[in-house]
């Protein structure tokens, strides 16, 4: 009996002792960053990306507005409270995404901009902006978060569909946000139609193509693609890149 107990606390104190030789091995065959950000999207696969993202155990970079979901809700409403509240817990980080999903159309009189929301009371009607209207429609997203999860944004923002101009980007930055957008190979096509873009094709390009530093960009859920990305490629891409030596961080991007 002593024997056995002598054993099993031998390979307990081994276990341990191993554990950070695995760790600080792991840490050493990370030489390249990649940033994987998350855009709000229908939320259809959201609890789908965060399982993946949890056993995989890597941190990314959601970026919010408040848009229909699958549900019939919106992404911003009392009913996400505890999915958002949960990856604040998880150490993720968030930017905003316009409150309403603000469509940059072109640059306007003065300075202005001529931008479309595709949601809330405005929804579809193209609007001037100015410098303060516009900070309010990133503002707001910060603000609802606070509600929510008694966190608030990283100072960091993005244009929905990656459209803007440097004077609406400008805007942003006065209002206190960087923005953020993403790398070409950091496209990971989940918003692409399946019949010419599938999922293997495209796990295949961002596997290959993705580089240090890149920005990577999905969605949580789109509305169009009937083969839905995330379950078929989230979780090997990862993989992937995790063999070719990448570690996943959250932006803004640290000074070194």
């Amino acid at each position: 009996m002593q024997m056995k107990v002598t054993l099993a606390r031998l390979v307990t104190l081994l276990s341990l002792a191993i554990f950070p030789v695995l760790v600080s091995a792991q840490e050493g065959q990370c030489k390249k960053t990649v940033y994987l950000t998350f855009d709000t999207g229908n939320m259809s696969v959201a609890q789908t990306v965060a399982d993946i993202l949890h056993r995989q155990n890597i941190k990314v970079t959601f970026f919010l507005s408040n848009e229909k979901t699958s549900r019939g809700d919106f992404a911003l409403d009392d009913s996400w409270k505890s999915y958002w509240q949960d990856r604040v817990k998880e150490g993720h980080h968030f930017g905003s995404h316009t409150y309403d999903h603000v469509y940059f159309i072109k640059d306007g009189p003065g300075a202005e901009i001529f931008a479309k929301p595709q949601f809330g009371p405005k929804a579809g009607i193209m609007s001037l902006y100015n410098e303060a209207s516009y900070c309010r429609e990133i503002r707001r997203v910060d603000d609802r978060f606070k509600e929510l999860t008694d966190a608030s944004l990283q100072k960091i923002w993005r244009a929905p569909g990656g459209k803007a101009s440097p004077r609406s980007i400008r805007m942003g930055t006065q209002c206190g946000y960087q923005h953020i957008g993403w790398s070409p190979a950091g496209f990971l096509g989940d918003e692409l139609s399946s019949q010419t873009h599938s999922n293997p094709v495209l796990l295949d390009q961002a596997s290959r193509k993705m580089q240090d530093g890149d920005i990577a960009m999905a969605h949580l859920g789109i509305w169009s693609r009937k083969d839905p990305w995330a379950p078929a490629v989230l979780e090997q891409l990862i993989i992937n890149l995790k063999n070719r030596g990448f570690c996943f961080a959250t932006l803004p991007k640290l000074d070194k």
